[in-house]
Protein backbone atom coordinates (compact mmCIF):
# COMPACT_ATOMS: atom_id res chain seq x y z
CA UNK A 1 0.00 0.00 0.00
CA UNK A 2 1.70 3.48 -1.14
CA UNK A 3 1.08 6.29 1.73
CA UNK A 4 0.78 8.58 -1.36
CA UNK A 5 -2.27 10.49 -1.11
CA UNK A 6 -4.60 9.72 -4.10
CA UNK A 7 -6.51 13.05 -3.69
CA UNK A 8 -4.40 16.26 -2.64
CA UNK A 9 -5.62 19.65 -1.23
CA UNK A 10 -4.10 22.53 -0.61
CA UNK A 11 -5.40 26.45 -0.06
CA UNK A 12 -3.76 28.74 -2.36
CA UNK A 13 -4.63 32.19 -2.06
CA UNK A 14 -8.36 32.63 -2.96
CA UNK A 15 -9.04 29.30 -4.16
CA UNK A 16 -9.29 25.51 -3.26
CA UNK A 17 -6.84 23.36 -4.83
CA UNK A 18 -7.69 19.61 -5.56
CA UNK A 19 -5.27 17.19 -7.20
CA UNK A 20 -6.31 13.97 -8.41
CA UNK A 21 -3.39 11.78 -8.03
CA UNK A 22 -3.13 8.50 -8.99
CA UNK A 23 -1.82 9.23 -12.39
CA UNK A 24 -0.80 5.98 -12.76
CA UNK A 25 -4.01 5.03 -13.20
CA UNK A 26 -5.31 8.03 -15.23
CA UNK A 27 -6.47 9.10 -11.90
CA UNK A 28 -9.11 7.04 -11.05
CA UNK A 29 -11.65 8.12 -8.73
CA UNK A 30 -11.92 5.82 -5.44
CA UNK A 31 -14.02 5.33 -2.70
CA UNK A 32 -11.20 6.41 -0.87
CA UNK A 33 -11.05 9.88 -2.81
CA UNK A 34 -14.36 10.59 -2.35
CA UNK A 35 -14.94 10.51 1.19
CA UNK A 36 -12.17 12.90 1.36
CA UNK A 37 -13.01 15.25 -1.19
CA UNK A 38 -17.04 15.44 -0.20
CA UNK A 39 -16.06 17.28 3.54
CA UNK A 40 -13.46 19.04 2.33
CA UNK A 41 -15.97 20.66 -0.82
CA UNK A 42 -18.24 21.19 2.00
CA UNK A 43 -15.65 23.12 4.00
CA UNK A 44 -14.57 25.23 1.43
CA UNK A 45 -17.78 26.00 0.16
CA UNK A 46 -18.72 27.66 3.64
CA UNK A 47 -15.52 29.20 4.13
CA UNK A 48 -15.71 33.34 2.96
CA UNK A 49 -11.92 33.13 2.24
CA UNK A 50 -12.52 30.74 -0.48
CA UNK A 51 -13.16 32.52 -3.38
CA UNK A 52 -13.24 29.49 -6.05
CA UNK A 53 -12.32 25.30 -6.27
CA UNK A 54 -9.79 24.63 -8.74
CA UNK A 55 -9.86 20.52 -9.37
CA UNK A 56 -6.99 19.27 -11.72
CA UNK A 57 -5.44 15.82 -12.70
CA UNK A 58 -1.67 15.33 -11.88
CA UNK A 59 0.30 14.00 -14.36
CA UNK A 60 -0.12 14.85 -18.51
CA UNK A 61 -2.22 12.03 -19.26
CA UNK A 62 -5.50 12.66 -17.67
CA UNK A 63 -8.02 14.84 -15.52
CA UNK A 64 -9.80 11.20 -14.60
CA UNK A 65 -10.04 8.39 -16.77
CA UNK A 66 -13.24 7.23 -14.31
CA UNK A 67 -13.95 5.34 -11.51
CA UNK A 68 -11.99 2.61 -9.73
CA UNK A 69 -14.25 0.03 -11.93
CA UNK A 70 -11.82 -2.94 -11.05
CA UNK A 71 -12.83 -2.31 -7.15
CA UNK A 72 -16.19 -2.91 -7.87
CA UNK A 73 -15.72 -5.59 -9.98
CA UNK A 74 -14.20 -7.30 -7.18
CA UNK A 75 -16.44 -6.28 -4.25
CA UNK A 76 -19.46 -6.97 -6.71
CA UNK A 77 -18.04 -10.36 -7.72
CA UNK A 78 -17.46 -11.49 -4.12
CA UNK A 79 -21.34 -10.67 -2.73
CA UNK A 80 -22.55 -12.24 -5.70
CA UNK A 81 -20.73 -15.33 -4.49
CA UNK A 82 -21.84 -15.29 -1.26
CA UNK A 83 -18.28 -14.34 -0.04
CA UNK A 84 -19.24 -10.29 0.72
CA UNK A 85 -22.21 -8.17 1.18
CA UNK A 86 -22.88 -5.54 -1.60
CA UNK A 87 -22.29 -2.70 1.01
CA UNK A 88 -19.07 -1.38 -0.82
CA UNK A 89 -20.42 -1.60 -3.89
CA UNK A 90 -24.04 0.41 -3.19
CA UNK A 91 -21.63 2.95 -0.89
CA UNK A 92 -19.30 3.73 -4.04
CA UNK A 93 -22.33 5.13 -5.69
CA UNK A 94 -24.29 6.65 -3.40
CA UNK A 95 -21.12 8.61 -2.06
CA UNK A 96 -20.42 9.52 -5.85
CA UNK A 97 -23.55 10.93 -6.63
CA UNK A 98 -23.99 12.84 -3.39
CA UNK A 99 -20.25 14.39 -4.34
CA UNK A 100 -21.72 15.02 -7.90
CA UNK A 101 -24.56 16.73 -6.31
CA UNK A 102 -22.63 18.78 -4.16
CA UNK A 103 -20.61 20.04 -7.08
CA UNK A 104 -23.86 21.00 -8.99
CA UNK A 105 -25.07 22.80 -5.88
CA UNK A 106 -21.71 24.62 -4.79
CA UNK A 107 -22.19 28.36 -3.97
CA UNK A 108 -19.22 29.26 -5.82
CA UNK A 109 -17.16 28.85 -8.96
CA UNK A 110 -15.98 25.14 -9.42
CA UNK A 111 -13.67 25.56 -12.29
CA UNK A 112 -12.58 21.94 -13.81
CA UNK A 113 -9.18 21.69 -15.90
CA UNK A 114 -9.77 19.10 -17.77
CA UNK A 115 -6.35 18.89 -19.05
CA UNK A 116 -6.30 14.92 -20.44
CA UNK A 117 -8.54 12.34 -20.54
CA UNK A 118 -12.12 12.68 -18.77
CA UNK A 119 -14.47 9.63 -19.19
CA UNK A 120 -16.78 8.37 -16.49
CA UNK A 121 -16.64 9.45 -13.21
CA UNK A 122 -14.28 12.31 -14.41
CA UNK A 123 -16.98 13.62 -16.34
CA UNK A 124 -18.72 13.88 -12.99
CA UNK A 125 -16.15 15.67 -11.77
CA UNK A 126 -16.13 18.21 -14.25
CA UNK A 127 -19.29 18.61 -16.12
CA UNK A 128 -21.66 19.71 -13.43
CA UNK A 129 -19.09 22.90 -12.74
CA UNK A 130 -19.56 26.47 -13.27
CA UNK A 131 -16.00 26.54 -15.45
CA UNK A 132 -15.35 23.36 -17.97
CA UNK A 133 -11.86 24.19 -19.02
CA UNK A 134 -10.87 22.11 -21.94
CA UNK A 135 -6.69 21.69 -23.62
CA UNK A 136 -5.95 20.57 -26.49
CA UNK A 137 -4.85 17.41 -24.51
CA UNK A 138 -8.54 16.74 -23.70
CA UNK A 139 -10.63 13.93 -24.95
CA UNK A 140 -14.19 12.99 -23.14
CA UNK A 141 -15.73 10.04 -23.82
CA UNK A 142 -18.59 8.28 -21.53
CA UNK A 143 -17.94 4.69 -22.74
CA UNK A 144 -20.10 2.80 -20.05
CA UNK A 145 -22.08 0.58 -22.32
CA UNK A 146 -19.00 -0.96 -23.33
CA UNK A 147 -18.17 -2.54 -19.87
CA UNK A 148 -22.03 -3.69 -19.23
CA UNK A 149 -23.32 0.13 -17.55
CA UNK A 150 -24.77 3.41 -18.68
CA UNK A 151 -23.33 6.87 -18.47
CA UNK A 152 -24.03 7.70 -15.07
CA UNK A 153 -22.41 10.29 -12.35
CA UNK A 154 -25.26 12.65 -13.84
CA UNK A 155 -24.91 11.52 -17.31
CA UNK A 156 -28.86 10.49 -17.52
CA UNK A 157 -29.07 14.32 -16.75
CA UNK A 158 -26.60 16.16 -18.90
CA UNK A 159 -26.63 13.98 -21.93
CA UNK A 160 -30.19 14.50 -22.62
CA UNK A 161 -30.12 18.42 -22.32
CA UNK A 162 -27.25 18.55 -24.73
CA UNK A 163 -28.19 19.84 -28.33
CA UNK A 164 -30.31 17.69 -30.57
CA UNK A 165 -29.52 13.88 -29.83
CA UNK A 166 -26.38 14.44 -29.57
CA UNK A 167 -26.43 13.61 -26.03
CA UNK A 168 -28.15 10.27 -27.01
CA UNK A 169 -25.27 9.16 -29.53
CA UNK A 170 -22.68 10.09 -27.09
CA UNK A 171 -24.14 8.06 -24.21
CA UNK A 172 -24.70 4.86 -26.54
CA UNK A 173 -21.71 4.41 -28.63
CA UNK A 174 -18.98 6.00 -25.90
CA UNK A 175 -17.44 8.11 -29.00
CA UNK A 176 -15.03 10.22 -27.77
CA UNK A 177 -14.59 14.08 -28.69
CA UNK A 178 -11.93 16.63 -28.21
CA UNK A 179 -11.88 20.29 -26.95
CA UNK A 180 -13.64 22.02 -29.85
CA UNK A 181 -16.52 19.78 -30.32
CA UNK A 182 -17.24 20.03 -26.18
CA UNK A 183 -17.02 23.37 -26.62
CA UNK A 184 -19.17 23.45 -29.87
CA UNK A 185 -22.17 21.19 -27.83
CA UNK A 186 -21.77 23.33 -24.85
CA UNK A 187 -20.38 20.58 -22.58
CA UNK A 188 -17.47 22.41 -21.91
CA UNK A 189 -17.10 26.30 -21.80
CA UNK A 190 -13.78 27.14 -22.78
CA UNK A 191 -10.46 26.50 -24.47
CA UNK A 192 -6.98 27.10 -22.38
CA UNK A 193 -3.70 25.56 -23.76
CA UNK A 194 -2.21 23.38 -21.46
CA UNK A 195 0.59 25.42 -21.27
CA UNK A 196 -1.55 28.08 -19.41
CA UNK A 197 -3.26 25.90 -17.18
CA UNK A 198 -1.02 26.82 -13.86
CA UNK A 199 -1.18 31.02 -15.36
CA UNK A 200 -4.74 30.32 -14.72
CA UNK A 201 -4.37 28.85 -11.67
CA UNK A 202 -2.15 31.98 -10.28
CA UNK A 203 -4.42 33.87 -11.33
CA UNK A 204 -7.35 32.53 -9.93
CA UNK A 205 -5.35 32.12 -6.81
CA UNK A 206 -4.83 36.12 -6.53
CA UNK A 207 -8.52 36.60 -6.20
CA UNK A 208 -9.19 37.32 -9.71
CA UNK A 209 -12.76 36.48 -10.85
CA UNK A 210 -13.27 32.88 -12.83
CA UNK A 211 -15.04 34.90 -15.83
CA UNK A 212 -12.20 37.20 -15.70
CA UNK A 213 -9.66 34.59 -15.20
CA UNK A 214 -10.85 32.30 -18.04
CA UNK A 215 -10.87 35.05 -20.58
CA UNK A 216 -7.81 36.03 -19.93
CA UNK A 217 -5.93 33.17 -20.89
CA UNK A 218 -8.86 31.67 -23.12
CA UNK A 219 -7.43 29.75 -26.62
CA UNK A 220 -9.18 29.11 -30.41
CA UNK A 221 -9.94 25.29 -30.08
CA UNK A 222 -10.30 24.99 -33.60
CA UNK A 223 -12.90 23.57 -35.79
CA UNK A 224 -15.50 21.20 -34.47
CA UNK A 225 -15.93 18.18 -36.34
CA UNK A 226 -19.23 17.26 -34.78
CA UNK A 227 -20.82 19.92 -36.92
CA UNK A 228 -20.60 18.33 -39.64
CA UNK A 229 -22.52 14.85 -38.59
CA UNK A 230 -25.13 16.54 -36.24
CA UNK A 231 -27.68 16.67 -38.76
CA UNK A 232 -27.21 12.53 -39.27
CA UNK A 233 -26.78 11.98 -35.70
CA UNK A 234 -30.11 13.95 -34.91
CA UNK A 235 -31.97 11.90 -37.90
CA UNK A 236 -30.52 8.66 -36.74
CA UNK A 237 -30.47 8.82 -32.39
CA UNK A 238 -34.17 10.30 -32.97
CA UNK A 239 -35.92 7.37 -31.58
CA UNK A 240 -37.06 5.97 -28.37
CA UNK A 241 -35.79 2.66 -28.73
CA UNK A 242 -32.91 0.71 -29.93
CA UNK A 243 -34.03 -0.78 -33.24
CA UNK A 244 -34.93 2.03 -35.32
CA UNK A 245 -32.04 3.56 -34.32
CA UNK A 246 -30.28 0.64 -35.74
CA UNK A 247 -32.52 1.04 -38.84
CA UNK A 248 -31.98 4.09 -39.37
CA UNK A 249 -28.19 3.54 -39.46
CA UNK A 250 -28.12 1.19 -42.08
CA UNK A 251 -30.05 3.75 -44.35
CA UNK A 252 -27.70 5.85 -44.10
CA UNK A 253 -25.35 3.57 -45.64
CA UNK A 254 -22.41 5.62 -45.26
CA UNK A 255 -18.53 4.85 -43.62
CA UNK A 256 -19.49 6.90 -40.41
CA UNK A 257 -22.77 4.96 -40.24
CA UNK A 258 -21.37 1.05 -40.52
CA UNK A 259 -18.52 2.44 -37.46
CA UNK A 260 -21.91 3.22 -35.56
CA UNK A 261 -23.34 0.20 -36.40
CA UNK A 262 -20.18 -1.79 -35.74
CA UNK A 263 -19.74 0.06 -31.89
CA UNK A 264 -23.49 -0.51 -31.11
CA UNK A 265 -23.24 -4.34 -32.22
CA UNK A 266 -19.69 -4.56 -29.97
CA UNK A 267 -21.43 -3.03 -26.66
CA UNK A 268 -23.46 -4.98 -24.44
CA UNK A 269 -27.09 -5.15 -25.77
CA UNK A 270 -29.21 -4.83 -22.50
CA UNK A 271 -27.07 -1.63 -21.08
CA UNK A 272 -28.40 0.00 -25.00
CA UNK A 273 -31.74 -0.47 -23.95
CA UNK A 274 -31.43 0.41 -20.29
CA UNK A 275 -29.38 3.83 -21.27
CA UNK A 276 -32.11 5.03 -24.21
CA UNK A 277 -34.41 4.37 -21.48
CA UNK A 278 -32.33 6.19 -18.57
CA UNK A 279 -31.72 9.43 -21.04
CA UNK A 280 -35.08 9.63 -22.42
CA UNK A 281 -36.91 9.50 -18.41
CA UNK A 282 -33.42 11.96 -17.50
CA UNK A 283 -34.57 14.86 -19.98
CA UNK A 284 -37.26 15.17 -17.90
CA UNK A 285 -36.59 14.89 -14.44
CA UNK A 286 -34.14 17.16 -12.29
CA UNK A 287 -30.94 16.73 -11.41
CA UNK A 288 -31.84 14.77 -7.99
CA UNK A 289 -34.45 12.35 -9.58
CA UNK A 290 -31.82 11.64 -11.99
CA UNK A 291 -29.25 10.56 -9.30
CA UNK A 292 -32.15 8.77 -7.75
CA UNK A 293 -32.59 7.00 -10.79
CA UNK A 294 -28.90 6.03 -11.45
CA UNK A 295 -28.16 4.74 -8.06
CA UNK A 296 -31.34 2.07 -9.04
CA UNK A 297 -29.48 1.64 -12.17
CA UNK A 298 -26.30 0.85 -11.27
CA UNK A 299 -27.32 -1.34 -8.28
CA UNK A 300 -29.43 -3.37 -10.60
CA UNK A 301 -26.61 -3.42 -13.11
CA UNK A 302 -23.96 -4.62 -10.76
CA UNK A 303 -26.76 -7.49 -9.25
CA UNK A 304 -26.64 -8.48 -13.17
CA UNK A 305 -24.23 -10.15 -15.66
CA UNK A 306 -22.89 -8.03 -18.17
CA UNK A 307 -20.66 -6.06 -15.92
CA UNK A 308 -19.15 -8.07 -14.72
CA UNK A 309 -18.22 -9.84 -18.38
CA UNK A 310 -17.51 -6.20 -19.67
CA UNK A 311 -14.92 -5.59 -16.89
CA UNK A 312 -13.62 -9.09 -17.70
CA UNK A 313 -12.77 -8.96 -21.45
CA UNK A 314 -11.81 -4.89 -21.11
CA UNK A 315 -9.66 -5.08 -17.65
CA UNK A 316 -9.10 -8.09 -16.28
CA UNK A 317 -8.45 -11.11 -18.92
CA UNK A 318 -8.28 -8.38 -21.98
CA UNK A 319 -9.28 -10.48 -24.58
CA UNK A 320 -11.88 -7.51 -25.88
CA UNK A 321 -14.32 -10.51 -26.48
CA UNK A 322 -17.38 -10.60 -24.04
CA UNK A 323 -20.14 -12.56 -24.19
CA UNK A 324 -22.95 -10.40 -23.21
CA UNK A 325 -26.32 -12.30 -21.60
CA UNK A 326 -28.46 -11.66 -23.68
CA UNK A 327 -26.49 -11.63 -26.52
CA UNK A 328 -28.74 -10.05 -29.34
CA UNK A 329 -30.80 -6.78 -28.60
CA UNK A 330 -33.62 -9.07 -30.10
CA UNK A 331 -33.23 -11.14 -26.40
CA UNK A 332 -33.81 -8.19 -24.11
CA UNK A 333 -37.27 -7.69 -23.33
CA UNK A 334 -39.44 -4.42 -21.89
CA UNK A 335 -39.32 -6.93 -18.28
CA UNK A 336 -35.27 -6.77 -18.67
CA UNK A 337 -34.58 -3.12 -19.10
CA UNK A 338 -37.63 -2.32 -16.43
CA UNK A 339 -35.94 -4.13 -13.21
CA UNK A 340 -33.01 -1.64 -13.61
CA UNK A 341 -35.57 1.33 -12.68
CA UNK A 342 -37.23 -0.57 -9.52
CA UNK A 343 -35.71 0.84 -5.78
CA UNK A 344 -33.35 -1.49 -4.75
CA UNK A 345 -33.43 -3.70 -1.50
CA UNK A 346 -31.38 -1.40 0.63
CA UNK A 347 -34.17 2.05 -0.26
CA UNK A 348 -33.03 4.46 -2.59
CA UNK A 349 -30.66 7.29 -2.59
CA UNK A 350 -31.16 9.79 0.24
CA UNK A 351 -29.48 13.60 0.53
CA UNK A 352 -28.60 14.36 3.94
CA UNK A 353 -28.88 18.08 3.25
Amino acid sequence: MSDVAEILFERRGAIGLVTLNRPKALNALTLGMIRLFDPQLRAWDADPEVKAVVIRGAGEKAFCAGGDVVSLYEAGKAAKEGLGDSAPVRAFFSEEYVLNRLIKRLSKPYVALIDGISMGGGVGLSVHGTHRIVTERTLFAMPETGIGLYPDVGGTYFLPRLPGQVGIWLGLTGDRLKAADLIAIGAADAFVPSGRIDALIDDLAAGIPADEAVASHRGEAGEATVAAIRAVVDRCYAFDAIEPIVKALEAEGTEWAAGQLATLRRVSPTSLKVTLAALRRGGKLDFEACMVQELRLSLACLAGDDFYEGIRAALVDKDRNPKWKPAGLADVGPSDVERHFAEPAGGDLVFRD
